[in-house]
């Protein structure tokens, strides 16, 4: 039996194959983010406010991809990355910055920061996130 080519494993990859965990302190948009990417068939296993919220969250339902809004109010979604990541989950998971501010205002701190990738918060979608992770 031939062996999978790696695009043909990324194309078997479907929204329903993710437990998202959403990281925001907007309940609009935690609600319509949720409706959108359950609507698509994603599992959003919770929402979290802050970082102590989000890493206790993610403790409980181990996500395997986890939407950080980069303004938290008090806090910052990069602060919010880092300690999400260094509980070592195993497998860890993936990360992706959200914001309603262009990527460029942050482009240096989203290179450096863990996350696998930066997402305006007015493209998220179930298709957009499944390019990142791809």
């Amino acid at each position: 039996m031939p062996c999978a080519r790696p695009s043909d494993t990324l194309e078997q990859v479907k929204p329903s194959d993710h437990r998202c965990l959403i990281v925001d302190d907007s309940v609009a948009f935690c609600a319509a983010a949720q409706r959108s990417l359950e609507a698509a068939g994603m599992t959003v296993v919770g929402t979290a406010a802050t970082l102590a919220a989000a890493v206790q969250t993610a403790a409980d339902t181990r996500p395997d991809l986890i939407l950080v809004d980069i303004d938290l109010g008090g806090e910052s979604g990069f602060d919010v990355v880092e300690a999400l990541l260094e509980t070592r989950p195993d497998p860890a998971p993936a990360v992706i910055l959200v914001s309603t501010h262009d990527e460029e205002d942050f482009v240096d701190m989203v290179e450096a920061s863990s996350a696998i990738g930066f997402l305006p918060k007015f493209e998220l979608s179930a298709e957009s996130i499944m390019r990142i992770l791809s």
